[in-house]
């Protein structure tokens, strides 16, 4: 392992970032999705949608995912059992990727909604990625598992959150009425506001594929998905015009989202804010 490798990550009793925060948001987003899973004895809506919905084990396998995100949530939050929660909850997204977001897209690459549904949960496993870097002992850090544990497993996690910004930016473009109706009644020209930040998505990716001021587009990207969950999803926590349920879920995923993008953004806190990297340095501050 070559010296830049060595220093990808620092000792785990380096100082608070930033980083633990967007970690700590994650894990509560995680804990609020269980915790309404366990009320509802359901799914976290589209997010975790699955084709048993007529089988009677339906409620039984929607308890254990809850509790898994509970589990997984919880874990985050304490040193001894973040690593083993880190892997569980990379173990966990990845699943619903793979299984349940991946085969609509094969079964149906012209619909651009399945590569969004897929594009939100591949983000959600870049930022979970990154904890898991972030948290992983010294001991497995040799350059067999480098690929997945390493410096070239962190710029993995930082691609695979670039190319999913892209069709979550598109969505905006391709269903502009549906973006709109989410845009707050106050703003004016919603379907603009729908352009404006699908276009900050998709600028946002390009930038990080292409190491153009990577921590600057993370950053922004970051901050955009907080603001978007506080403003279209906070108010209808009150309103509920859709269902309680379906606003709580939809802020809770919002939140999920946004804060895997602020794990992502911190990844980048080595370098300066306006300085291209096409090595994209690989440096991140445990929390």
């Amino acid at each position: 392992m070559n010296m830049k490798s060595q220093q990808a990550y620092v000792v785990p009793d380096a100082p608070e970032t930033t980083l633990a925060l967007g970690y700590r948001a994650l894990a509560a987003a995680l804990i609020g999705l269980g915790i309404l899973g366990l009320i509802s004895g359901d799914f976290a809506s589209v997010w975790q949608r699955i084709p048993i919905a007529d089988l009677p084990f339906r409620s039984v396998f929607a308890y254990a995912v809850a509790a898994i995100e509970i589990a997984a949530g919880i874990g985050l939050l304490f040193r001894r059992s973040a690593p083993i929660a880190s892997w569980v909850l990379v173990v966990f997204v990845l699943l619903w990727a793979v299984l349940l977001k991946v085969p609509a897209v094969i079964v149906a690459p012209q619909i651009e909604g399945n590569w969004l549904a897929l594009a939100e949960v591949t983000a959600m496993f870049a930022g979970a990625w990154i904890v898991l870097l972030a948290f992983t002992e010294e001991k497995w850090r040799r350059p067999e598992y480098h690929f997945l544990l390493g410096a070239n497993g962190l710029r993995s996690a930082r691609i695979l959150f670039a190319l999913s910004l892209l069709p979550i930016g598109l969505s905006h473009f391709v269903y502009p009425n549906e973006t709109a109706s989410f845009v707050p009644g106050w703003l004016p020209q919603p379907v603009a506001w729908g352009y404006l930040t699908g276009g900050g998505d998709v600028l946002a990716g390009i930038a990080i594929l292409l190491g153009y001021w990577p921590r600057l587009a993370a950053a922004s990207e970051a901050a955009m998905l907080v603001i978007i969950t506080l403003l279209v999803w906070t108010p209808g926590l009150t309103i509920a015009r859709n269902g309680l349920q379906f606003q709580i879920t939809g802020f809770l995923i919002s939140a999920t989202i946004a804060a895997a993008a602020w794990v992502v953004a911190d990844s980048y806190r080595s370098i300066p804010w306006l300085r291209s990297a096409s090595g994209q340095e690989t440096r991140i501050t445990a929390p």
